[in-house]
């Protein structure tokens, strides 16, 4: 089978030939249709978090049971099932038994520490993953399955209310799917900070009410202004220090930030303003299999649709050149299935 690994000296990504893996118990096959390319990706593959050669990437997967091992009662062959960031955890942990599994400390992470979804076949532990809902796109599925789990997910822990108004600080893959999900699911008025104009142009056909690019203005002084004070709450997806500074400064007295985008810096925090406004600084990562089902079920209801373009694994490369470059619109997917320079 073909797969997109992560480079022996560990600088990025290339395709190779590996053996279908053999099932085990608890495990299933999944014969691989989709898998999204997301940011974390590009970490992965430079070494970021700790070097991986050979590792498969991908941690957006989709695709239908081949095989399932003898033991495994929760899948059947047949099943269309994600390939996510949270693979597995330990299922006996304080985090596992309180509904926190993503905080698992031995959890392990698709395209990380386990073999992902960038390949033809992918063993999965039957138990974690999640079942595709009839009706639902698979390409369009395999955005949910990171992108759209982790904003749906960070957008329930800013406990931004109905008629509130919430910050979405990037609005690139991720945070087009979190405009969606704010404004078309938890009914909260969307404010959209990017530094591209294009992705501003999207999320304003997706629901946002207002967009501002960050480079021509000062977006925390602009936000207040609109919103009479500071939004209620704000997700930054952005990977960039600025945003989570400037999201900081955005928040109305009592306001919630909610951390996703992954800078290796670190942001600035006003002490005072912290305690005298009361402002809470949280991290969300990705989510549990439950918020994965609830984030497939609204997406099967059309209530929020990923942008997605299809490409062949031969350009995952390409596709990493361009995301480095901050040039993508919504979501680049491999489709297992097509081939380079063809579209279906």
């Amino acid at each position: 089978m073909k797969a997109a690994v992560v480079n022996q000296a560990c600088t990025g990504v290339e395709v190779v030939e590996k053996d279908i893996p053999e099932v085990g118990a608890g495990e299933a096959l999944v014969e691989v249709e989709y898998c999204g390319v997301c940011h974390t990706d590009l970490h992965v593959a430079a070494g970021d978090y700790g070097k991986q050669p050979g590792r498969i990437l991908g941690h957006e997967g989709i695709g239908v049971v081949k095989e399932v091992a003898p033991d495994v009662t929760s899948l059947k062959v047949g099943d269309r099932v994600s390939i996510a960031w949270l693979f597995e955890s330990c299922g006996h942990c304080e985090y596992c038994n309180s509904g926190r599994e993503t905080l698992c400390r031995t959890v392990k992470n698709a395209g990380y520490t386990v073999d992902g979804g960038m390949a033809e076949y992918c063993l999965v532990t039957a138990d974690y993953a999640v079942k595709v809902p009839e009706g639902l796109d698979p390409a369009q599925a395999s955005s949910i399955t990171c992108a759209g789990v982790t904003t749906y997910k960070a957008t329930k822990v800013s406990g931004v209310r109905a008629g509130q108004w919430i910050a979405m600080y990037g609005a690139g893959g991720l945070g087009n799917l979190a405009v969606q999900y704010a404004a078309k699911v938890f009914n909260a008025r969307v404010i959209a900070i990017d530094i591209n104009d294009d992705k501003l142009a999207l999320a304003k056909e997706v629901g946002a009410e207002v967009t501002i690019n960050a480079a021509n203005e000062n977006a925390a002084e602009r936000i207040k202004e609109i919103t009479d004070g500071g939004a209620h709450a704000a997700v930054v997806t952005a990977v960039s220090k600025d945003a989570f500074n400037s999201a900081i400064d955005c928040v109305r007295a009592g306001g919630r930030v909610v951390a996703v985008g992954l800078p290796v810096e670190t942001m600035d925090l006003s002490i005072p303003r912290t305690v005298l406004d009361g402002i809470e600084v949280v991290g969300s990562l990705v989510g549990t299999r439950q918020d994965l089902a609830e984030a497939f079920d609204f997406g099967a209801r059309g209530l929020v649709v990923p942008v997605v373009q299809t490409r062949a694994l031969d350009e995952v490369g390409d596709i990493f050149e361009e995301m480095y470059a901050g040039k993508i619109q919504g979501r680049m997917v491999l489709d297992m299935k097509k081939s380079c320079g063809h579209n279906h």
